[in-house]
């Protein structure tokens, strides 16, 4: 059974998606109609009315010239008859005595046979049969009378008038030039909303998008107004936000820097020491490098992506730079990526976000395996651990800040709880997203995706 809402969801997958196209739509559709409506309303009243009249006048010259010869059957006024139709009413006539009827079948592909078949019958007095001959200029009438066959040349243009031809010139000519009005008045509505359109995007990807200027229709002018404030306060914010960090970076490290000397002076007196001291000492040492890693934490996840531009740069060789720092520090990483891959990126905020990712990887797992490739329209870049890996239902809950899930995972791994929060704020940032899934490696598989 059919559902009743299939005939809507089926019109709306035939509509097209653009704005422009749907709004020449909504012109085109009222114009067809209306000049549907008004051809067939020329067409059953003017063909019909016209084209009655004038097969009508034809029929009753063709049926008094028939019915005279056929009353006076003298050669002389046959033939005086027949010249005075040939140059007042364009009609040819022929007799052929003991003649029969030709095999011509009738038609119904031609309307101006069919329509003087119709009025031929009320004024000729013995049957007849009309060759249309379509495509001709020209048609014939057979009339069989008792003494012979009469047959009737005239021309076609007189069963029809012109101003049908004048008529549909008009219609398709006025169509054509509505239409070609309407698609550059539309253009020039919907071009400020393209525009509007891709600096949106632009600016939504963390990109340098051109300056939109203010035009088109009144409600397109308040949206452009708007994004335009948006975008401004956006920025003023992140400035500030931007500023206000270094102001606290620069607070919050010089009392851990004064703390670390002083444990640096304690530390070469720890001879005259007892070992309880000392270890107190190391305690404190390590509690000041945990602060210290907490504070980098904390400023990397507010700091986000910061005021960086995106610039065209190679993705595949900035994945193997980070790919290789790890490398270096004792991970084991197996990468296969495409080269080159080159979109604009912001290669800090990524080497961050991608660093965290791998990091997380390396340190749940005991091995991590890294592929990136262009899939379609967009980059994508896997990362697979052999570790743990983390349940379904609580794979969204590990992106929010300061949460932790080391019941799960490896215990004794440390973190803040916010690497993959960074992470997926950095690459939202500039456009993308960061979806955790099951690993074929039997851990976790974390995919990086990001526009082209």
């Amino acid at each position: 059974m059919i559902p009743p809402t299939y005939p809507f969801t089926l019109l709306k997958r035939m509509l097209p998606r653009g704005l422009l196209a749907r709004s020449l739509l909504i012109i085109v559709i009222p114009l067809v109609l209306l000049q549907v409506i008004t051809t067939y309303v020329f067409f059953d009243r003017h063909w019909d009315v016209v084209s009655r009249r004038l097969n009508s006048a034809v029929a009753s010259e063709i049926g008094l010239v028939a019915r005279l010869i056929e009353t006076y059957p003298d050669e002389g006024l046959q033939a005086w008859a027949f010249s005075i139709a040939r140059m007042s009413q364009s009609l040819t006539f022929t007799f052929s005595p003991g003649e029969g009827m030709p095999p011509i079948a009738p038609s119904d592909s031609d309307p101006i046979e069919r329509a003087l078949t119709r009025q031929l019958g009320p004024y000729l007095p013995h049957p007849f049969v009309v060759d249309g001959r379509p495509g001709d200029t020209h048609l014939t009438v057979y009339m069989q009378t008792p003494r012979g066959i009469l047959e009737v040349d005239l021309p076609k243009k007189r069963l029809f008038t012109e101003s049908i031809f004048l008529f549909m010139f008009w219609i398709v000519a006025t169509s054509l030039i509505l239409f070609g009005v309407a698609t550059i008045f539309m253009r020039n509505q919907v071009r400020p909303m393209l525009r509007l359109a891709r600096a949106a995007d632009a600016f939504g990807k963390g990109r340098e998008a051109a300056e939109v200027r203010i035009e088109g229709a009144t409600e397109v002018r308040k949206a452009s107004r708007a994004f335009k404030a948006m975008r401004e306060r956006i920025k003023r914010q992140i400035d500030q936000r931007t500023a206000m960090l270094a102001g606290v970076s620069h607070d919050l490290r010089t009392p851990l820097t004064r703390m670390k000397l002083q444990l640096a002076l304690l530390d070469g007196a720890r001879k005259t020491e007892d070992a309880e001291d000392a270890k107190g000492i190391e305690d404190l040492r390590a509690d000041v490098a945990e602060m210290e890693c907490m504070i980098d934490a904390y400023l990397d996840f507010v700091r986000g992506s910061g005021t960086e531009t995106a610039i065209e740069a190679d993705l595949a060789a900035t994945v193997n730079d980070v790919v290789g720092r790890h490398r270096r520090g004792g991970g084991q990483v197996t990468l296969s990526a495409d080269k080159p891959i080159i979109l604009p990126l912001k290669r800090q905020a990524f080497e961050r976000a991608f660093g965290n990712i791998l990091g997380n990887a390396l340190r749940h797992g005991h091995q991590a395996w890294v592929r990136a490739g262009v899939r379609h329209d967009q980059v994508e870049i896997l990362v697979d651990d052999d570790g743990p890996g983390i349940p379904k239902a609580r794979r969204e809950e590990v992106f929010k800040a300061f949460y932790r899930l080391e019941s799960s995972r490896n215990p004794g791994t440390g973190g803040m709880g916010l690497g993959l929060t960074i992470a997926r704020d950095l690459v939202r940032g500039m456009g993308g997203d960061v979806i955790l899934t099951d690993s074929p490696r039997g851990g976790l598989r974390v995919r990086m995706v990001l526009p082209l």
